[in-house]
């Protein structure tokens, strides 16, 4: 057996528990727990482990990235195309009917907050919906096949 050379070190009161539990669930002591986790920390193999998750952990963000990219540019299309069909299609209203479409329009304004807050409580989402209504092949609604 080699020397060993003490180390007093400080942990958090959680983590120490956790040493704890394990060096008793292994029936080893606690010095034998931590010098295994630093060892392993150390080694060749645990960087190569570390650096392999990280490698799937930004993959799997660069997907989900991508996804929200996609999301955002049918949003921006939506949007502006909705945009570009309200402005070409609404007539000016006469001043006589302005303060009527002001107040309708407040009430229809109101009722689309209300049914967006529901939409967005219970996780339902048009680009969702988008989704399974298009068919990626074709561009077209897969309800009109």
């Amino acid at each position: 057996m080699r020397a060993k050379t003490r180390m007093n070190v400080y942990f958090d009161p959680a983590l120490l528990k956790q040493v704890e539990a394990l060096a008793l669930r292994r029936k080893v002591s606690k010095s034998a727990v931590i010098e295994a986790a630093v060892a392993s920390f150390l080694s060749a193999d645990a960087s190569e482990r570390l650096e392999a998750v990280f490698a799937r952990r930004m993959d799997k963000l660069g997907r989900q990235i991508d996804g929200l990219d996609e999301d955002v540019a049918i949003l921006g299309e939506t949007v502006s195309l909705f945009i570009r069909f309200w402005l070409t299609v609404t007539p000016p209203l006469p001043e006589s009917a302005q303060a009527g479409a002001r107040a309708k329009g407040a009430e229809r304004f109101e009722g689309f907050m209300q049914s967006l807050g529901r939409r967005l409580a219970t996780g339902d989402r048009f680009l969702k919906e988008l989704s399974r209504d298009v068919d990626p092949r074709y561009g077209a609604t897969t309800d009109a096949d």
